[in-house]
């Protein structure tokens, strides 16, 4: 019998010189979420980071620090969430994403659910300690109630 495994996911929080983030939103379910997926077994996280954005949002970016760390505990996915700079190109639609947009910090926190949206107030902050968080894909749970 096999041991459960985790997954690991990674993603990218990429602020404008306006203080918005850039956001997709996915074919697969409509839900807006920062660009990001599942880290390839053969890739590092770096460049599993940058090939996500590039597949999701068409431009090239360069992770700058890990800003959280977040497991979701009903599918045992961990996420690592950086955030990054936009190196070249205009975000566009692909394959993967609908539709791609700036957004706000308050349009994440109305539109958002809790989950992803902490993922993007915690690439904001001045901390440099990364945030651990743990969610049941909707909620944070265990004390974790992210205070803006």
């Amino acid at each position: 019998m096999s041991q459960p495994r985790h997954s690991v996911s990674v993603a990218a929080v990429i602020p404008d010189e306006h203080g918005r983030v850039l956001v997709i939103q996915r074919r697969d379910n409509g839900a807006w979420q920062i660009p990001g997926g599942i880290l390839e077994l053969d890739e590092s996280i770096e460049d599993g980071v940058c090939r996500e954005v590039q597949e999701e949002t068409g431009v090239t970016v360069e992770p700058v620090r890990l800003t959280g760390v977040y497991k979701n505990m009903k599918m045992g996915v961990v996420a690592l969430v950086f955030r990054a700079q936009l190196v070249t190109g205009t975000p566009h639609p692909t394959e993967e994403s609908a539709a791609v947009d700036w957004w706000t910090t308050d349009r994440v926190t109305a539109e958002m659910n809790e989950t992803f949206a902490a993922r993007i107030l915690d690439a904001l902050r001045d901390d440099p300690t990364p945030a651990i968080r743990h969610h049941d894909g909707v909620r944070l749970l265990e004390g974790d109630k992210f205070a803006g």
